[in-house]
């Protein structure tokens, strides 16, 4: 494993625009075109930046403003493959290709497992920390490595430890600690509600009205804020709360929010269609 932990934030100009080219995309609300993978968008540059960066969300590209990729991009450009990109060397195309998807995940798992280690009590912190530095180890393989990660089994390997960790931290917490785990709350009015501590590990919450609710230590991992109303919430202290999901909701100054690794809350993140794009 290296000395230190790879960063888990993007870094674009580390990259070589893998997000843009590894991935696919589907034409939908979140993106204007679909694109296999393996093939760049017609819309990156030659020097692996977005040439309509500053017009991403009206030119009907919003799912490019939200995605992170947890510094996987630059880890992989600049470590796994010493430097070098598929441009300069088209014969790294397909492993770069293969590579990205596997250690993206990898990165995602990790910041979760990170944030995990941080918050753990101490009855839990040695186990936590052991599946953190499991899953470190493995952002380090090399590019023949990657691919054959089983990212299913690492999931289903690091799930129980990230539970445990979420399950001891909310017993302690005030609140009523409902049970939503993978509820469907599509488009449902939640304005107000009381959701101290509540379970919403996978819940759809897509186009929801959480105005004014309180969500303060509650797991959202994996939860789908998209479009969701989010202006005046409190998720103060909630855990594994992606700064990606968030900016896929509508927020305003009002919203309190303490992404992991971001520092401080979000108080001035501005609803999606008052805010410029981002490149992440």
């Amino acid at each position: 494993m290296p000395a230190d932990p790879p960063p888990l934030t993007p870094d674009c100009a580390s990259c070589a625009g893998l997000c843009c080219v590894a991935l696919p995309f589907a034409k939908s609300a979140d993106f204007a075109a679909s694109k296999p993978a393996g093939t760049p968008c017609t819309h990156l540059a030659a020097d692996f930046r977005c040439t309509i960066h500053e017009r991403l969300r009206p030119s009907g590209w919003s799912g490019c403003t939200v995605f992170d990729c947890h510094g996987a991009g630059q880890h992989l450009t600049q470590h796994t493959f010493g430097g070098r990109d598929w441009r300069a060397h088209p014969e790294l195309r397909a492993p770069m290709f293969r590579a990205f998807p596997v250690l993206l995940h990898l990165h995602e798992l990790l910041r979760y497992l990170t944030e995990a280690a941080e918050r753990a009590p101490r009855s839990l912190y040695e186990e936590t920390e052991a599946a953190r530095a499991r899953v470190a180890a493995l952002t380090a393989y090399g590019p023949d490595e990657l691919p054959a990660v089983d990212i299913a089994a690492e999931r289903a390997r690091a799930n129980p430890v990230l539970t445990r960790v979420s399950e001891t931290i909310r017993a302690a917490l005030p609140g009523p600690r409902t049970d939503h785990r993978g509820a469907d709350l599509f488009a449902a009015n939640l304005r107000g509600a009381d959701l101290r501590a509540a379970n919403l590990r996978g819940a759809h919450l897509i186009g929801a009205d959480l105005r004014g609710a309180d969500l303060r230590g509650a797991d959202v991992t994996g939860a789908d804020f998209r479009g969701a109303d989010l202006r005046g919430a409190d998720l103060g202290g909630a855990l594994f709360l992606l700064p990606s999901r968030l900016r896929a909701a509508r927020t305003d100054g009002a919203t309190r929010a303490s992404p992991f690794g971001e520092g401080g809350h979000t108080g001035g993140a501005r609803p999606p269609e008052e805010s410029g794009p981002r490149r992440l």
